[in-house]
């Protein structure tokens, strides 16, 4: 099964780019999705200097990992915070990704009420002409109360109409917010989803407990197959974000993404 397999640097929160750049590399990959979220992990953002960004943009080409995507979290229904996503998407074309991720953040209104999809649709819909200046699909993550399944964002997305938004299918987020079966759930929206995190869950629905991919009881085999029936090429990016604790050091971490190769490896997988 070919298909980019990627890990998200978001696995190595709490460490620099550079260790994730090590680890992810060491472990065999060949595709990295580069994390810039504001007050998370800001392994890359808009506010570096310029050198610092060609020393990421150098390393990561001496290690072999193309940077297909970014992670550039933002709440897209705050209007204050459209100018950093919008850095964010440059940022993005300056290391040559083809995919942006974000969540839509809480779709509330000034006065508190819930927005309904038709307004989310149209917040979304006034990033694409900024996507097409720069060659980027925004693919929307399953994250939060309000938006973390499938079906949900499968509405948003055909009402914003246009193939420059997709869905980035979360597996272990719509257990965690949206208390679904990602196997059942990814049959209302397959057709809309162009991008995975693929990340596993153990402990209880929510418990905060993302271990290494095949460590937890998120049905991969399932998973793999529905996809694979639908002729769903959709890549992957491995996100393991351990328990509310956080790894204990940066070994922990390595043999994480280390164990998540091996196990897509005896799926048949090519990294």
């Amino acid at each position: 099964m070919n298909r980019i397999i990627a890990v998200n640097s978001n696995c190595y929160h709490g460490f620099s780019i550079e260790e994730a750049i090590e680890g992810i590399a060491a472990a065999g990959f060949h595709y990295i999705e580069l994390t810039a979220t504001k007050g998370w992990t800001e392994h890359v953002f808009p506010d570096q200097s310029f050198e610092r960004l060609l020393a990421v943009k150098d390393m990561l080409d001496r290690y072999g990992l193309k940077p297909f995507a970014m992670s550039g979290h933002c709440n897209l229904m705050d209007t204050e915070r459209i100018g950093d996503f919008l850095k964010n998407i440059r940022l993005a074309a300056f290391f040559g990704c083809d995919y942006i991720v974000s969540s839509i953040g809480e779709a509330h209104l000034k006065d508190n009420a819930v927005a309904d999809n038709e307004t989310v649709a149209r917040h979304i819909a006034a990033l694409v002409p900024h996507l097409e200046k720069y060659g980027l699909t925004l693919v929307l993550e399953t994250h939060g109360r309000e938006h973390g399944t499938g079906r949900v964002l499968s509405e948003i997305v055909r009402l914003v109409g246009s193939e420059r938004v997709r869905v980035n299918y979360d597996t272990a987020n719509v257990i965690f917010y949206g208390r679904v079966d990602p196997c059942e759930d990814l049959k209302t929206c397959i057709g809309d989803v162009a991008y995975v995190h693929l990340k596993d869950k153990a402990g209880a629905d929510d418990v905060w407990d993302f271990p290494a991919v095949g460590k937890g009881r998120v049905d991969f085999p399932r998973f793999f197959k529905e996809l694979e029936e639908a002729g769903n090429d959709s890549p992957f990016s491995i996100e393991i974000e351990f328990t509310a604790k956080g790894p204990k050091d940066l070994d922990e971490v390595n043999q994480a993404v280390k164990d998540s190769a091996a196990y897509l490896l005896a799926q048949g997988f090519t990294l």
